[in-house]
């Protein structure tokens, strides 16, 4: 509630170790919450279970489902991002194919993606030049670094552990507001949490 409360416009549900039964008993609590804030609700990976609850939309990964597919299936307004880690060909052809937004990233080291492909900054700048959709960078993002990466070209940014820290002391509604603020700065469009 804090982070919706702290003005996010868009929250994504990411839950990697949780059983379906508990997805979605989730899935569905985190989207009343959202609807309740006027907060879009995103589901990470899984497109059946955003379109099964009704969420605004889904976030696909490589191995997360057939973008035209998901399209095919999903009602006009259902939003559809996808991550294209350092290939921005692979954001062209997800604009071509219906997607609403695309996704770099990362761009810093990150404690959720230590593994994830590093991107250079010059790609949000190249990946503006070239989409006419919002473009979302990803990784390692705080509020020290989100000026870079807004500056690059970047719309819009997902963070976790900038608002929910490691160590789980963090003020949470403090450490998003640092966040909104930078885009409020900085004239850019999202805060995905």
């Amino acid at each position: 509630i804090q982070v919706l409360e702290a003005g996010v416009r868009v929250l994504q549900y990411r839950d990697k170790h949780a059983n379906s039964m508990q997805r979605q008993q989730r899935a569905r609590q985190l989207q009343q919450l959202c609807q309740a804030h006027q907060v879009v609700f995103i589901v990470n990976d899984d497109w059946q279970l955003a379109l099964e609850i009704g969420a605004d939309g889904v976030h696909l990964g490589k191995k997360d489902g057939d973008l035209t597919e998901v399209r095919a299936r999903a009602p006009s307004n259902f939003i559809i991002g996808v991550s294209c880690y350092n290939q921005l060909s692979r954001a062209l052809m997800a604009q071509q194919n219906g997607a609403d937004y695309v996704a770099f990233g990362r761009f810093f080291p990150s404690n959720t993606k230590p593994d994830a492909v590093a991107c250079e900054l010059g790609l949000l700048t190249q990946a503006k030049a070239r989409l006419q959709i919002p473009v979302v960078a990803i990784g390692g993002i705080n509020a020290q670094n989100a000026r870079q990466v807004i500056q690059a070209g970047a719309d819009g940014i997902a963070v976790i552990e900038a608002v929910f820290g490691t160590d789980g002391r963090r003020d949470i509604y403090q450490a998003t507001r640092e966040l909104v603020n930078v885009f409020i700065k900085n004239y850019a469009l999202d805060i995905t949490i």
